[in-house]
C-alpha cells in the first residue's frame, strides 16, 4: 500500500535527537511522551501504584489549584504513568491531547457524554461497532439525544441526515467485520462544512496506517485493547483531539471514574513501543492471507481493503499505509455448521473475540457476537451464516496459510 499523505507523528521533545525534526513512526512509538531522565534513573517509566498523592504544605495545594502546577492529586484524575502514555498516544496520532480510559467503550461513552446534551443528534454509519450504536440507541436516547443511521460510505445520505440538532458524525474506518474504508478527508470536510463534530474509530488501522486528525477529523478513538496494546493482556481505550475539545472529556472522566490502572498503563506503554514493527507484520500477514483465501476454490469471497477486488481498495490505497491483519471471508455453499467446521479445524489461530494481538484469532461472527440476534437483525447487520473473521497475528504467513489450507481442504 502507498504511504498515506498524512504526516508522521508530531514532534516530541523525547522523540529523538535534535537532528530529527519529525521522527519516524517507530522512533516516536519508542520515545515520544517520555522524559529522557526518569525517576530513579530508570530506562523504563516506573509503575506508580498509588491512589493518593501528597503535598508538602498548604501553599503547594494552592499553587496546584490556582497555577495548575503539573502534578497528580488523586488517582481518579490522573497517574504519572498514565500521562506518559497519553502524551505518547497524542504524538503518534499528531494530536494535541489524548485521554486514556478503562476500555474503548468507556472512551466512546465519555466522549459523547461530555459533548452531547438533550436535543442533540448523532449520525452513525451503519457498520460501526454494534455496541457503540446500542449505547446511543438504547441509552443516550433516554437522555434526549437523538440517533440516526445511514449506509456506510454514503456521504450524500449522511449529509441529508444532518439537521440543526446534529452534534456528531461517527464512523469506524475500516469497519468491523466488513472492512469498508471511509474517505476521511471527505468525511472531515462534511463535518466542517456543516459545523458538526466528527469522530473516527480508528482501532483497526492504528496511527501507523492512518492519520484521521491530519485529514481534519475532530476526534480519533481507539480500543487500545487491540493493536495498540498488542498482546491480548489489557483493556484500555483512548480519545485524541484538540485540547479545547478534550478538556471536557478529561473532566468528565474524573467524575465518572472510567480510569485505567497504573499497571495497565505500563503494559500499554510497553506495547506501544513495538507498534510500528508489529503493524508491518500484521499488514503483510493480512494481505498474504487475503490473497491466498481469494484464490481458494472453497472461498466465495474475501473482504480485505488491500485486495484490488475490495470495493474501497482505491480509497485505502490513497489514504492508508497498510490494511492491518483483519480478514473476513465467506465459505462457498455453506451453512453455519459447515462454516463452524472450518473454524474448528484450524490449529494456529485460537477461537475467540477481539483482534490486534500477536496471536492470531478466528471466529464466526454469527456465533461469537450475534447468536442471540434474530435472523432479521442479523440480516440488517449483514452477518451471514458462512462468514468467518480472522485476525492475523505476527506468526509466519506461510504457517498461517498452510493451516488455513488444511482446514479448508479437510472440511
Amino acid at each position: 500500500m502507498p504511504t498515506t499523505n498524512a504526516p508522521d507523528p508530531a514532534r516530541s521533545s523525547a522523540a529523538g535527537s535534535s537532528a530529527t525534526s519529525s521522527p519516524g513512526p517507530s522512533t516516536a512509538a519508542v520515545h515520544a511522551g517520555e522524559a529522557r531522565q526518569k525517576p530513579g534513573f530508570s530506562l523504563t517509566d516506573p509503575i506508580f501504584a498509588s491512589s493518593t498523592y501528597t503535598f508538602p504544605d498548604t501553599k503547594s495545594i494552592i499553587d496546584f489549584i490556582e497555577e495548575k502546577h503539573p502534578r497528580e492529586e488523586y488517582g481518579r484524575y490522573g497517574n504519572p504513568g498514565e500521562r506518559v502514555v497519553e502524551d505518547k498516544l497524542a504524538a503518534l496520532e499528531g494530536g494535541e491531547q489524548a485521554v486514556l480510559f478503562a476500555s474503548g467503550m468507556a472512551a466512546l461513552v465519555g466522549l459523547l457524554m461530555a459533548h452531547c446534551s438533550a436535543g442533540d443528534e448523532i449520525v452513525f454509519f451503519d457498520e460501526c461497532y454494534h455496541r457503540s450504536r446500542e449505547f446511543c440507541r438504547k441509552h443516550l436516547t433516554r437522555f434526549g439525544v437523538g440517533f440516526r443511521e445511514v449506509k456506510t460510505c454514503d456521504y450524500a445520505a449522511m449529509e441529508a441526515a444532518i439537521t440543526p440538532k446534529t452534534k456528531f458524525l461517527v464512523s469506524e474506518s475500516p469497519t468491523n467485520p466488513h472492512l469498508s474504508v471511509v474517505d476521511v478527508e471527505r468525511f472531515a470536510d462534511l463535518g466542517r462544512r456543516r459545523r458538526v463534530l466528527t469522530l473516527i474509530d480508528a482501532t483497526l488501522c492504528t496511527p501507523y496506517n492512518l492519520k484521521p486528525l491530519a485529514a481534519g477529523v475532530d476526534f480519533v478513538l481507539h480500543s487500545a485493547t487491540k493493536y495498540l496494546g498488542g498482546h491480548n493482556d489489557l483493556l484500555a481505550g483512548t480519545v485524541i483531539g484538540r485540547t479545547e475539545l478534550m478538556e471536557p472529556v478529561r473532566n468528565l472522566r474524573g467524575i465518572m471514574g472510567g480510569v485505567n490502572s497504573p499497571h495497565n498503563a505500563y503494559l500499554l506503554e510497553r506495547g506501544l513501543k513495538t507498534l510500528a514493527l508489529r503493524m508491518e507484520r500484521h499488514n503483510a500477514n493480512g494481505l498474504a492471507v487475503a490473497r491466498f483465501l481469494e484464490s481458494h476454490p472453497r472461498v466465495e469471497r474475501v473482504l480485505y481493503p488491500g485486495l484490488e477486488s475490495h470495493p474501497f481498495h482505491d480509497v485505502a490505497a490513497r489514504t492508508m499505509r497498510g490494511c492491518g491483519g483483519l480478514v473476513t471471508f465467506f465459505i462457498k455453499d455453506s451453512d453455519w455448521r459447515r462454516t463452524a467446521d472450518v473454524v474448528d479445524a484450524v490449529k494456529i489461530p485460537r477461537i475467540g473475540p477481539s483482534l490486534g494481538g500477536v496471536e492470531s484469532l478466528i471466529e464466526q461472527p454469527l456465533v461469537m457476537s450475534y447468536w442471540n440476534y434474530s435472523p432479521q437483525e442479523r440480516q440488517a447487520f449483514r452477518i451471514h451464516d458462512n462468514m468467518i473473521r480472522m485476525a492475523c497475528g505476527i506468526e509466519d504467513a506461510d504457517d498461517l496459510i498452510a493451516d488455513l489450507a488444511q482446514a479448508l481442504d479437510r472440511t
